[in-house]
């Protein structure tokens, strides 16, 4: 069992790896909490909000192409209960480059919007309260 205090990292490749590290802090408000080059031929970029315990870490392995996302349901979900602090999270997504897509299963739809990055990799901001 994880204890209370664990933190979640998600890790996934790219190509685009200083694109998609700004992307995603500004599309998110995230910060870059970390980088490295060169660590056993990759590079990577660690970004979130210092007060969470999640934070994204996206990866280039030198000379190694690996393409876009494998299907447009690989997913990130963040809810947002409040109106403005949702559209204000929407329009910076557009702004950071993301592009604002039909989600691929229409239950996104219904409160929220899907944004996908330059990897085809897909962002989904919903407009109410997660609950179980």
């Amino acid at each position: 069992m994880l204890p209370k205090s664990a933190t979640l990292r998600i890790a996934r490749p790219t190509d685009n790896l200083k694109a998609i590290a700004d992307m995603y802090i500004k599309g998110l408000g995230f910060e870059l909490l970390g980088s490295f080059e060169d660590h056993n031929g990759f590079d990577g970029a660690i970004i979130g909000h210092r007060a969470h315990n999640y934070h994204f870490e996206f990866t280039h392995h030198r000379g190694i192409k690996v393409g876009k996302a494998p299907t447009q349901d690989n997913l990130i979900v963040f809810y947002f209960e409040d109106d403005e602090t949702w559209e204000t999270n929407c329009k910076s997504m557009l702004k950071a480059g993301f592009k604002q897509v039909a989600s691929y299963n229409d239950y996104w739809d219904v409160s929220g919007r899907t944004f996908e990055d330059l990897d085809g990799y897909r962002v989904v901001l919903q407009n109410r309260e997660w609950s179980v």
